[in-house]
């Protein structure tokens, strides 16, 4: 029988996920979570905790996996140390939350799943991008075909900073394909509806002062004909929409907010258009008025969700996490290759682009 009450919450790692997101995102949802305990290296972040919440605090992870008060770790500490923070959380017997990236690497990730299947408590994964508004409102245009078979979709993040935190140095697990990759990459394989057949990657530094790749290009082709292009750079003075869709009826732009739709009439059926193989004339072909639809309208999914109900309702009430383990894996088979600067090709298999 499924507990009732909040999930007792360990939050391990104070710093800009642990505490400047996941924190904040818990208010107003203190009958689901109570945070009982917390963990950071530096003292004035405990500190701040404990004045904040009134929770136990711990300088040391162990100490806090070990205390029984707590029945979910959280972490969100250095995308190094997921796989062994998490590893200590399950050996616990605990439930963990895991930032992302699940882990530093493809068969880290691997590990990890394997572990938590024989483990007693059970590991999710906060790939939160996946509730985005816009990023669900695309799927829903998607499924219902209004713009005919999809055949291509880009996907871009850009901005210009010269960052200098850890997150540009690759001793800490530092890098856009570990930052933004698993948002982006997760989109990508959703979005992609079929098991990925072949991979083309580029990774540069170009504004950011560390060791790591600021700027990153992936192109995902699916067994189902369908590309993604996906391009997140730290050295981008000027940007695409963040969302691109091409199909073989419409089109459509997304800047995060609003959508720009352009689409053939889905009542109108086009007549027959015979090939003329004559020489071609000034117009390239015979001249046609296309039922053309263009619409303007702002973000608002008809199904939206939120990543800690979606958790709470794992654990409280046995369903079924919107993120699994194999997609979690999946992202880091694809973030991986591209570390290694070679074409990943897959023919058939697990795991599947398919949610």
């Amino acid at each position: 029988m499924a507990k009732a009450g909040p999930i007792r919450l360990g939050i391990v790692g104070l710093g800009r996920a642990g505490w400047g997101m996941h924190c904040p995102e818990l208010k107003g949802k203190e009958d689901k979570f109570q945070i009982v305990a917390a963990c950071d290296v530096l003292k004035d972040r405990r500190s701040r905790m404990a004045d904040a919440y009134g929770c136990k605090v711990y300088e040391r992870i162990e100490d806090l996996v070990a205390d029984p008060a707590v029945e979910m770790v959280d972490v969100a500490t250095f995308s190094r140390d997921h796989f062994d923070h998490a590893v200590l959380a399950l050996k616990a017997g605990k439930h963990v939350f895991l930032e992302k990236p699940i882990t530093e690497t493809y068969a880290q990730a691997r590990r990890l799943a394997a572990r938590a299947a024989r483990s007693k408590g059970r590991l999710y994964i906060r790939h939160n991008s996946r509730c985005d508004k816009a990023f669900l409102h695309v799927c829903e245009i998607i499924a219902s075909r209004l713009l005919g078979d999809v055949y291509q979709i880009k996907l871009t993040r850009g901005w210009y900073a010269r960052r200098d935190d850890w997150q540009t140095l690759k001793r800490f697990g530092g890098g856009l394909l570990l930052n933004w990759g698993p948002h982006i990459v997760d989109h990508a394989l959703r979005l992609l509806e079929a098991p990925v057949k072949s991979q083309w990657s580029a990774l540069k530094r170009i504004a950011a002062v560390g060791d790591a790749e600021d700027h990153f290009k992936i192109v995902l082709a699916g067994t189902n004909g369908r590309v993604v292009d996906l391009e997140v750079s730290g050295g981008m003075a000027l940007s695409s929409p963040p969302y691109a869709v091409w199909g073989t009826r419409g089109a459509l732009w997304c800047d995060g907010q609003s959508f720009t739709l352009r689409y053939l009439d889905p009542k109108a059926k086009l007549p027959p258009r015979p090939v003329n193989p004559g020489a071609a004339d000034e117009n390239f072909g015979s001249p046609e008025d296309l039922p053309w639809i263009e619409q303007t309208f702002p973000v608002n999914p008809q199904k939206p969700w939120n990543i800690w109900d979606e958790l709470y309702a794992a654990v409280r009430r046995g369903k079924r996490f919107p993120i699994t383990l194999d997609e979690a894996v999946g992202v880091m088979l694809v973030i991986s290759a591209a570390k290694k600067g070679r074409r990943l090709v897959r023919r058939a298999g697990p795991p599947s682009a398919r949610g």
